[in-house]
């Protein structure tokens, strides 16, 4: 069970001017591969831009106070962001959440086709996400 850094997402209303500004201040690029393929009838459908590093991806999502209840989520990715990392094996990790007793929601692939997600709480209330690249995802 293996985490790595994604991606961080920061939640605007104003999408389109925060693109520009980590395209055209920070330098940073439109990711060629890996970029989530947005689910928009199933939970979230708001825009989002996506910028990268050559690593890290920084997801610009337009912020929605409404999509866990959409969802049917407890835990609202989008309402004002979130850390994301990747694992190898997202049933390994759920079980290590419930040894510790954190309560999670599971978004499977209501947001990103391809992507099965769950999202928790750190102790100050920041939003996690830890998601899996199901078999054959883009």
């Amino acid at each position: 069970m293996k985490l790595t850094l994604h991606h961080v997402n920061l939640a605007t209303d104003r999408v389109g001017e925060m693109a520009g500004f980590y395209r055209d201040v920070l330098g940073l690029e439109v990711p060629e591969s890996d970029v989530p393929v947005l689910e928009k009838e199933r939970g979230y459908s708001g825009d989002v831009a996506f910028v990268t590093d050559g690593r890290i991806q920084t997801h610009l999502a337009r912020r929605d106070p409404q999509a866990g209840f959409r969802a049917g989520q407890i835990v609202n990715p989008v309402a004002s962001g979130h850390i994301a990392y990747r694992t190898d094996d997202l049933a390994t990790f759920r079980a290590h959440l419930e040894a510790h007793g954190i309560p999670y929601s599971d978004w499977g692939n209501r947001a990103v086709a391809g992507w099965l997600q769950i999202f928790f709480y750190d102790p100050d209330g920041n939003v996690i996400e830890v998601h899996q690249k199901a078999d054959g995802a883009p």
